[in-house]
C-alpha cells in the first residue's frame, strides 16, 4: 500500500530539520567535562590525563618540524636547497610568524626558527592550563576551552571578560577544542615578542645540553602575568607538588 504523499513529505521534513540539528550540534564545540571530585588528587589526576594526549601530539609535531630543520642546517643542504626544500622553509617561517625577507640568508632564517621551534614542557602546560583555569572549572574553560588566558582583540572573538577595565576591547578567546587551546598557548609562548626572553633561556639550556624542564622555563615568563615573578614562583611550586618533574 502506498504511503500517503503528505506523511511522507512530513517525514522528509522532520529528516532535514533532524540532519540540520545534528550538523550544528556537531560544529558546536563540546563543554569541557566536570572535573569535580570529592578526592582532590583523582580530580587533578583527571585534569592532567585529558590534557595530556593534546600536548604529546603537538610537542611531536614539534619535534618533527625542528628534525627537519636541523637536518637542513647542515652545511651541504642549506647551501643547495632543492625548489621544495626552499618552498616548505618559507612555509616554516610564515607559520611561525617569520618574514622570510627581514634576514639576509637562509641559514640565518633556519636559526630563528629553531629559536622558534621547539617543545613546551608537558609539565609547564599542565600547571599553566591548571593554574588559568582552575583546574578546567572557569566558564572561560568549560563553554570555550581556553584553558591558558589567552586573549583574543577581534569584536567578536571569544567571551566579554566581565571585569574588563573601561577603554580595553580585548575578549577572553574562544576555541573548539582542547588541542585548538593547546596549539595556540604553545603558538603563543614561541613567536609573541614577549616571550623571546623564554625562547632564549630555552636555546641557552639546548646548548648547555641541559633538560628543558618546567621548572627551569618557567623563569622566562615574566610577561604571561601582571604579577610577575609571584606567578612564576607558583607555577614552579605546583609542578613541584603535583610530582610532575
Amino acid at each position: 500500500m502506498k504511503q500517503p504523499q503528505n506523511k511522507l513529505v512530513a517525514g522528509i521534513a522532520a529528516l532535514v530539520i533532524l540532519g540540520t540539528i545534528t550538523g550544528v550540534w556537531m560544529q558546536r564545540p563540546m563543554p569541557l567535562p566536570d572535573f569535580e571530585h570529592p578526592v582532590v588528587e583523582v580530580k587533578k589526576q583527571a585534569f592532567f590525563d585529558y590534557l595530556s594526549p593534546a600536548i604529546e601530539h603537538i610537542n611531536e609535531e614539534i619535534r618533527a618540524e625542528r628534525t627537519w630543520l636541523l637536518e637542513l642546517a647542515q652545511p651541504e643542504e642549506i647551501n643547495n636547497l632543492s625548489l621544495l626544500q626552499a618552498e616548505q622553509l618559507q612555509t616554516l617561517a610564515s607559520d611561525y610568524d617569520l618574514d622570510p625577507q627581514a634576514v639576509d640568508s637562509n641559514q640565518s632564517l633556519v636559526e630563528e626558527l629553531l629559536l622558534r621551534i621547539d617543545v613546551i614542557p608537558k609539565s609547564l602546560a599542565l600547571v599553566q592550563a591548571a593554574k588559568e583555569s582552575g583546574w578546567g572549572s572557569s566558564r572561560f574553560a568549560r563553554h570555550g576551552y581556553n584553558l591558558f588566558g589567552q586573549q583574543c582583540f577581534d569584536k567578536g572573538c571569544g567571551f566579554t571578560p566581565a571585569e574588563r577595565k573601561a577603554g580595553r576591547s580585548h575578549e577572553v578567546a574562544e576555541f573548539d577544542s582542547v588541542e585548538s587551546a593547546v596549539r595556540a598557548y604553545m603558538h603563543n609562548l614561541n613567536t609573541h615578542y614577549r616571550y623571546q626572553g623564554f625562547r632564549e633561556l630555552r636555546a641557552q639550556l639546548r646548548q648547555q645540553d641541559e633538560a628543558l624542564t618546567g621548572t627551569r622555563l618557567a623563569h622566562g615568563l615574566n610577561a604571561y602575568s601582571e604579577r610577575g615573578k609571584v606567578y612564576i614562583e607558583e607555577i614552579i611550586a605546583l609542578i613541584r607538588h603535583n610530582g610532575l618533574e
